[in-house]
């Protein structure tokens, strides 16, 4: 579905963001498939939305959700075949939804046939040139090359049998790509027409931001977070100006297909307008929304903020709630404000969590983003008002993090948790056997079967306000503040007026038509605390 001339769809799309492990099993394996992706386009359709993000579907060892990819031009066989993803992609497109693959472009996997070849190749060789090979520090090259530390713990080096060391920013099992070399850039706009020619229409970056690495490597003088990226300015491997010359020229090949492209960029909130040049991203994930404090004034300086950085180079914002590297917003928005919700996932204290809250809150923010002018990305399962499955037993754990950051931290498996169609079943409706990873017991009445119907569930909320949202608000970037009291987030676009309480009493709603409400009104017909609701003007 390439974009007819002068056509944007992406400025005011809803985009649902697919785990494909964990979204449908359609041969009965445990694992989710493109068989059960594609068995599930109707729901997708009803639901809504305007495009799918499939997380990586690329032949990989799986060292890490498959952002370790050893083929960019295979599908894994776990999930199917080219042939298969074609045959979705035409189905996904005769439902008027379009398809957005992950592009993993900042590393491969250690058993790509390049990093292969490195392996075996001498020190200096062209074939290490692909990669970043560097002689270790100390007397006798014994030590990594600095102190650069993985995103996932410990160092960023990993010393081969020849002595010499390579990065990797990741997982040991991902050697980060040279992307000085000539022919790793030839090789990408290769892997992109590959997949353009397939029917892709676009393709969502990872580790948009760290693909460029100072060449004098130099050590870093801040400590790096766990999965966390750094604020330092000129930073030696994140945000690094020489990531825009590649975004350019990706856009290039894009531009003859009419396909799009969003970044994942961590990056501070003052340089993510950078990465939305009209001739580079078309969108970036806005990670400063995502990790929206509950506090009225706060948030609503995030929203201005970000549509001013976006209408500052003609694009528009992406709001996101959350994704699969993050904790479920439902289990965020119910903890105590200044929570580390990836610590405590392991270290608690687990009484903290308010679970009723937390989901009336999401409820809540949900109403609040799909307002919002620009597009929105819904993780799986966030329909569904989803929690964490934070109490995960060690022993089922597949992230890499759990082992990399020494037992520290449990990652991210709780939000990768197989959802749930039916109540009932051995994976309640997900497949025929058991998933890969155990679905908590609430998830029964979550399914979208226990769901759908219920004029009170989370899954109609979206329904309706989706439906709502095409009907009243697409095709108009306009906002208007208004001022309904201190903690109240208020706004009009043209005559649907947004409004989510934040604080501790009801407020009154403007008269009109309600068109969507997160939770009921009040005995007076007030819009109680923690709730959202859309009014249609007269």
């Amino acid at each position: 579905m390439p974009m007819a001339p002068g056509e944007q769809w992406w400025r005011n799309a809803v985009v649902y963001q697919v785990y494909i492990r964990s979204f449908a099993d359609g041969n009965g394996d445990g694992t989710g498939d493109l068989a059960g992706l594609q068995s599930r386009l109707g729901y997708l359709r009803d639901l809504g939305v305007d495009a799918i993000w499939v997380n990586p579907w690329y032949r990989s060892p799986n060292h890490d959700g498959g952002y370790d990819v050893s083929d960019y031009r295979d599908i894994d066989p776990r999930y199917g075949s080219v042939a298969d993803a074609e045959a979705f992609v035409a189905a996904a497109h005769q439902h008027g939804i379009r398809i957005i693959a992950d592009l993993v472009p900042n590393h491969s996997s250690d058993e790509h046939r390049w990093f292969q070849e490195a392996l075996t190749a001498p020190p200096g060789s062209a074939a290490r040139t692909r990669y970043h090979f560097r002689t270790g520090s100390g007397p006798g090259g014994e030590l990594p090359p600095n102190n650069w530390t993985a995103v996932f713990g410990g160092p960023a080096w990993e010393q081969t049998d020849d002595g010499e060391w390579y990065l990797h920013l990741f997982h040991a099992a991902q050697p980060d790509l040279n992307w000085d070399n000539a022919e790793v850039r030839d090789e990408l706009d290769s892997v992109l027409r590959f997949w353009l020619d397939r029917g892709i229409d676009g393709f969502r970056v990872d580790v948009a931001h760290g693909l460029i690495k100072d060449p004098a490597y130099p050590d870093l003088a801040e400590d790096t977070e766990l999965l966390g990226g750094a604020r330092m300015a000129n930073h030696p491997h994140w945000d690094r100006d020489g990531v825009h010359d590649l975004a350019r020229r990706w856009r290039s090949v894009l531009d003859d297909y009419g396909a799009v492209m969003v970044a994942e960029a961590w990056v501070e909130p003052e340089r993510l307008s950078l990465y939305l040049r009209p001739d580079e991203y078309h969108q970036s994930f806005n990670f400063e929304y995502l990790e929206l404090p509950w506090d009225a004034s706060e948030l609503s300086a995030i929203i201005g903020r970000s549509l001013d950085a976006a209408v500052s180079v003609g694009s528009t914002p992406t709001w996101v709630l959350s994704n699969h590297d993050v904790v479920r917003h439902a289990t965020r928005l119910g903890l105590p404000a200044g929570t580390n919700t990836r610590t405590w996932l392991l270290d608690g204290p687990h009484d903290a969590l308010d679970p009723a809250r937390g989901l009336r809150r999401a409820r809540a923010v949900a109403l609040l983003t799909l307002a919002l002018p620009g597009s929105a990305y819904l993780y799986q399962g966030e329909e569904l008002g989803l929690p964490e499955a934070w109490d995960l037993p060690t022993e089922v754990l597949d992230d890499p993090v759990w082992e990399m950051s020494g037992h520290k931290m449990k990652g991210r498996d709780g939000s990768r948790v197989p959802l749930p169609w039916t109540a009932e079943g051995p994976s309640l409706g997900f497949g025929a056997v058991e998933p890969w990873l155990p679905q908590p017991a609430e998830f029964a009445d979550l399914s979208v079967a226990r769901q759908t119907g219920d004029p009170d569930s989370t899954l109609e909320l979206h329904r309706r306000a989706l439906a709502a949202r095409r009907d009243y608000l697409v095709g108009n970037e306009e906002l208007e503040w208004l001022d309904l009291g201190e903690q109240v987030i208020g706004f009009r676009r043209d005559r649907v007026v947004c409004l989510a309480n934040l604080g501790p009493k009801p407020v009154a709603l403007p008269a009109g038509r309600i068109l969507a409400i997160s939770a009921p009104t009040d005995g007076e017909g007030g819009l109680p605390t923690d709730a959202a609701a859309w009014v249609l003007s007269r």
